[in-house]
């Protein structure tokens, strides 16, 4: 499983300004969808609600007919609102049972956690995410879960749980041998979305 965590800083760091960045990031998703990613994750944590919704609806429709789902990072009323597929919280965010009551059937359910005991805490999700698993530029002063906790997560409970932080292509094989079901990045697939424009 693969699941891109979206970041227009990162993705668009000559700052043009929001509309600029909302098109880089509909191609962004127009590319997960046609690779086949299996999650988009709207991660604009500093937008305002109306332009987070504007982000959120542009994936939600490239995603159209796919098997890409599109969930939103905390923001429930605008993931309903908009008609993602999901929800993604953080560790210390509502609890997934609580957003149960008032989502509808089928709708995803993921919980960021740091350490086996939060993941066994985590309530009825159908997924977590787990980090920070290597060092990251993005979390360097982030304790490291490293492998070995990434596996306690796995073999604590029975959801799927994809790895977070620091993840390259060199370290899959190392990440899938500690069982879990995939990965998430930010800049893992900027790298990818990026080699893929580059000319050759």
């Amino acid at each position: 499983m693969l699941c891109l965590v979206t970041d227009r800083r990162r993705l668009c760091p000559e700052a043009a300004g929001f509309e600029a960045d909302r098109r880089r990031l509909a191609e962004q998703a127009a590319w997960a969808v046609k690779s086949g990613i299996d999650f988009i994750q709207v991660r604009e944590r500093d937008l305002e609600a109306a332009q987070l919704a504007a982000v959120v609806t542009d994936f939600v429709r490239a995603a159209q007919g796919s098997g890409t789902r599109v969930v939103v990072n905390d923001r429930l009323d605008i993931a309903l609102a908009c008609g993602a597929q999901g929800l993604h919280l953080r560790h210390d965010s509502l609890p997934a049972a609580a957003a149960r009551t008032i989502t509808p059937p089928g709708f995803l359910i993921g919980r960021s956690v740091h350490h086996a005991a939060e993941a066994v805490e985590a309530g009825p999700v159908d997924y977590l995410i787990a980090g920070t698993v290597f060092r990251t530029a993005s979390k360097a002063r982030s304790p490291l879960l490293g492998l070995d906790g990434l596996a306690a997560i796995v073999q604590a409970v029975t959801v799927p749980v994809l790895a977070i932080g620091g993840i390259t292509a060199g370290r899959l094989d190392e990440v899938a041998a500690t069982g879990a079901a995939g990965v998430a990045g930010i800049g893992l697939f900027i790298e990818w979305f990026d080699r893929l424009e580059t000319p050759s």
